[in-house]
């Protein structure tokens, strides 16, 4: 069973080549990626790496061809997701392929346009003859790296979640499930929540720093105006896109998208989810 994985030179698709690589020979594997040479390292282990460029349909069937099942990560072409996500399940349907795995997200709304992409994504895979199965990714805890860097530096967070929960869930754990998937049966029709082990407001976050930082972390409660500036001085975004994307995430946040929890990571890998906390800490001494 030759396995297909896309945006394979990504966090995300190493991690899950990692999980895949125990499980399975390297012949088994199709890794798809826009820089083959990025994956030298696992064409030497015998690995097939293939150029796969969802703006480039006309190629896609080709680099597909010979796989059975295949993990669909979605690329971060903001706005663009939608026809480069259509030319990779019709290149999978013309390939022969019979599974995809998509890696989507919580829905905020029908009115978000990252939700709209993403569930157009899901609807397509529905409507393609395809076996399917959709997960979706909660928060990456592995983002709170660099926002722990910056309420150590600043002494706070700022934010307008207001008592909005998240179960940050770490990448690994997501490529864990992708791997399971993968490998695994009976996940045809099913979407999965792949969430963290804690729901975590803002007061919990801040804990959070506080421990793992070893320094007091405040917070600050602020509106979505007062976030999208801050964001904006301090990333170089124009403002309007960092009101869009604090808008769309502190709303989502706020009206509880993310405070689900569930038994995805342990019961498709039967490893625990890993916490937020053991993430940072991870990272603080790596």
């Amino acid at each position: 069973m030759k396995l297909l994985i896309t945006g394979a030179s990504g966090k995300l698709g190493r991690a899950t080549i990692d999980h895949l690589l125990r499980q399975v020979d390297a012949a088994d594997l199709i890794l798809a990626t826009r820089s083959p040479q990025t994956l030298a390292d696992y064409a030497a282990r015998g690995a097939r790496v293939v150029e796969a460029d969802f703006t480039k349909p006309e190629g896609l069937a080709h680099a597909f061809a010979g796989a059975d099942r295949m993990l669909l990560i979605s690329t971060d072409a903001l706005g663009q997701r939608e026809p480069q996500h259509r030319a990779a399940i019709e290149a999978a349907v013309s390939a022969g392929v019979k599974f995809i795995a998509y890696t989507s997200f919580p829905s905020f709304g029908t009115d978000d346009p990252l939700s709209l992409e993403h569930a157009a994504t899901e609807q397509q895979l529905r409507e393609s003859g395809l076996q399917w199965c959709v997960l979706k990714n909660f928060p990456y805890a592995d983002n709170e790296i660099d926002a722990l860097r910056e309420a150590l530096e600043a002494g706070e967070i700022a934010t307008s979640t207001e008592a909005g929960e998240t179960a940050f869930v770490s990448r690994d754990d997501c490529a864990a499930v992708a791997a399971a998937v993968l490998t695994g049966t009976g996940h045809e029709g099913h979407t999965y929540d792949v969430t963290g082990p804690e729901l975590i407001d803002a007061a919990r976050r801040a804990q959070i720093f506080t421990e793992v930082g070893q320094q007091p972390i405040a917070v600050r409660h602020v509106d979505d105006a007062t976030a999208s500036q801050e964001l904006s001085a301090k990333s170089g975004l124009p403002l309007f896109v960092a009101l869009d994307i604090v808008s769309s995430v502190a709303t989502a946040t706020r009206s509880g998208v993310f405070a689900v929890q569930s038994d995805s990571v342990e019961r498709l890998t039967g490893n625990p989810a890993t916490p937020l906390r053991a993430v940072l800490e991870h990272a603080r001494h790596h």
